[in-house]
């Protein structure tokens, strides 16, 4: 039973898959260091927390534009040499950084933002084109493993991270987290370089490829009439606009929980220990077909614990609570990418895999805004309760309204 439950190891089987996995491993450890020295180094740089939020605009911007793009030009290229160039790009970004962190009083600001904003950039495009080459690499029935192997990894990053770069950090070696990242990269490109060519599969060769503006509009047409597709999309914002909590941990952690830094640090662990948890237990994930189902409940999971740590005043329940949301986003996540790559035909994997990254990416600031406002009216514990609340009922909705959705098998994948 306990090895029905082990995440299954068995895409690794496959030597390219192999490959761009350990590339991943080693990637997210250091992309996470560098989430934390950015944000750090500003603040070094200027004194003021506006330029540390300055700094998330600088680099959600092109996360969305190049999300778009990225997968339109994943469609339209070599996903092997796309990858090449993004991990490079990145690679020579991370150097970019470590220089920038030698100089004096490290750097001018506006430097510093043109390479945060340049290294979000290819981490748009690169995030869909791996994301789009799996089922190339892979027989169809092994990518929810597969995309849980991913998750799990970027989970454990979330946790590793953070804590090697705050050691770093706290010993006087900033530059160090940029290098290491940097270092990272180049080990990922090497791994890369083994990859087969995967030019995109094309239902019609002889057609005139359009421009990526173009491009990116024919797959946000392609979704219309694509009930599956799209609901994958939708559910995902109503899980985060009405249920990402992140915008409330300070004040929770300052009033509720009374323990300052400390639970602040566990309030923001709690997912992703949850999420940790759930992709070490993933193995039973390759044996589900009724994938929009699981889907659905997971959100109902996620929006259920939401509410029970906004009715919570324990800092372990609180974590606990967090854990389980965390889990199921984690189930969701696998089984909302799973569908994208098999559902979809090849030359549009890599723009549905581009609007992934946007919804990923938007949803929770969307839902930091929700909630934010809503306990600047109320309380943080009302916009919790009651977006919880918000997302169970929506999806028993969701469920009655479009019964192809909560039918999906993934034996018969289909738009």
């Amino acid at each position: 039973m306990l090895r029905g439950l082990a995440v299954d190891v068995s895409p690794l089987r496959s030597r390219d898959f192999r490959r761009l996995w350990l590339g991943q491993v080693i990637t997210v450890i250091g992309t996470t260091m560098t989430l934390v020295a950015v944000p750090t180094q500003v603040y070094q740089i200027t004194g003021r927390s506006l330029d540390v939020g300055i700094t998330s605009i600088v680099a959600l911007v092109p996360l969305v534009v190049f999300g778009l793009l990225g997968g339109a030009i994943a469609d339209a290229m070599d996903r092997r040499v796309l990858l090449l160039i993004t991990a490079g790009g990145t690679a020579v970004t991370s150097v970019l950084l470590w220089v920038q962190a030698l100089l004096p009083g490290g750097g001018p600001l506006w430097s510093l933002w043109v390479l945060v904003a340049v290294q979000s950039g290819f981490f748009a495009v690169n995030s869909p084109t791996r994301s789009a080459v799996i089922p190339r690499l892979l027989p169809l029935e092994q990518v929810p493993s597969a995309n849980a192997l991913n998750m799990t990894v970027s989970s454990a990053g979330v946790i590793i991270g953070p804590l090697i770069a705050g050691l770093l950090i706290e010993s006087g070696g900033l530059e160090w987290t940029y290098l290491i990242d940097a270092v990272g990269f180049a080990v990922a490109l090497i791994l890369l370089v083994h990859l087969p060519s995967m030019p995109p599969e094309r239902s019609d060769p002889d057609a005139v490829r359009p421009g990526p503006f173009r491009s990116v509009r024919e797959g946000l047409a392609f979704l219309r009439g694509r009930q599956i597709l799209l609901m994958t999309f939708v559910v995902d914002l109503i899980a985060m606009i009405f249920g990402a909590p992140r915008a409330l941990f300070p004040e929770l952690a300052a009033t509720t929980y009374a323990g300052g830094a400390n639970a602040l640090g566990w309030l923001f662990a709690g997912a992703a220990i949850g999420a940790l948890l759930a992709g070490l237990l993933s193995g039973w994930l390759a044996r589900v077909h009724r994938q929009g189902l699981v889907i659905l409940v997971s959100i109902v999971v996620w929006g259920a614990a939401i509410a029970l740590f906004g009715l919570t005043g324990s800092l372990p329940l609180a974590v606990f609570w967090l854990a389980v949301a965390g889990g199921a986003d984690m189930v969701s996540a696998v089984f909302r990418s799973s569908i994208l790559q098999t559902a979809a035909p090849d030359e549009m994997r890599g723009r549905m895999q581009g609007v992934f990254i946007v919804v990923v990416v938007g949803g929770p600031r969307l839902g930091d805004l929700r909630a934010g406002g809503m306990s600047a009216v109320s309380s943080p514990e009302v916009a919790l309760v009651s977006g919880g609340v918000l997302i169970v009922a929506a999806m028993l909705v969701v469920a009655l309204v479009v019964p192809s959705f909560r039918r999906y098998d993934a034996r018969v994948p289909s738009p």
